[in-house]
């Protein structure tokens, strides 16, 4: 009987750490997906602004590349299919800033609005 007790004890204190560190753990996610959200958004408007300033591609091409990187923690479940449709825009934008199209404008303020509504519905749910 005092082994089942003990047995018993150690599952209840095992299953609290469990709980205790998952809820930890899921706090320090929310505020790395936050952070990667607004990191993006505010890395797109400064590609949009320096696109609008008519800076060097190397620069423009250099938010974006930080865009990408950020883009891979904003993960939401909210918001994953639009997340995929701007990978696949952030893709097209970088290829026409590179080649100096001039619908690079116009694709990167498609992207801002993308990461805006994405910030909105993240912002809703949480």
């Amino acid at each position: 009987m005092v082994n089942i007790k003990k047995a018993l004890v150690s599952l209840v204190m095992a299953t609290a750490l469990i709980m205790s560190s998952t809820a930890f753990a899921e706090g320090a996610t929310d505020a790395k997906v936050r952070a990667a959200g607004e990191g993006s958004l505010a890395k797109i408007q400064e590609a949009v602004s320096l696109q609008a300033k008519g800076a060097d591609k190397a620069e423009i091409s250099s938010a974006l590349g930080e865009v990408r990187q950020l883009q891979k923690e904003f993960r939401f479940e909210g918001t994953e299919r639009l997340r995929q449709k701007a990978g696949d825009k952030l893709r097209i934008a970088r290829k026409q800033v590179d080649e100096g199209d001039a619908g690079a404008a116009a694709t990167l303020n498609e992207l801002l609005d993308m990461y805006k509504e994405m910030m909105k519905l993240y912002n809703a749910a949480h």
